[in-house]
């Protein structure tokens, strides 16, 4: 038997907006027919991640998402300017070894990140090798 993720399901107070809002920023359509109860967007292929489904619930967030998206990217600075000027808000800025990432809410709250790779720090030349001359 196998088990497969086909989709995620993300709450929201306006289905057919925040679908919007994630259209814009994945690039992918959102499916015909969405409304303020409910909405989709579909992958063209398992490269472009799962089926997003929006469902109007009657609460607003209010707490830390349990489960957030990652998005990942190679051009870190643009990628950031063109989530805030599509409604999103950084939330948290963090960096380990080799990656840093961002904390996002969109529009309605929920988290992402947007992560990307750190340039290899500079390595000192090593010195020479083999039997002193």
């Amino acid at each position: 038997m196998t088990t497969s993720v086909i989709g995620l399901s993300i709450d929201a107070a306006d289905a057919a907006a925040l679908a919007a809002f994630w259209s814009e920023v994945l690039h992918r359509p959102v499916n015909p027919g969405a409304t303020t109860e409910s909405a989709a967007i579909d992958a063209a292929d398992p490269a472009q991640g799962p089926k997003l489904a929006f469902w109007k619930v009657p609460e607003r967030k209010s707490v830390k998402n349990r489960l957030h998206l990652d998005l990942w990217t190679d051009e870190f600075e643009a990628e950031s300017k063109r989530l805030t000027g599509l409604g999103a808000v950084p939330v948290a800025e963090a960096e380990k070894p080799g990656v840093r990432w961002t904390t996002f809410a969109d529009p309605q709250g929920n988290e992402f990140d947007l992560i990307a790779s750190l340039p290899a720090e500079p390595t000192e030349p090593a010195g020479p090798t083999g039997p002193a001359a």
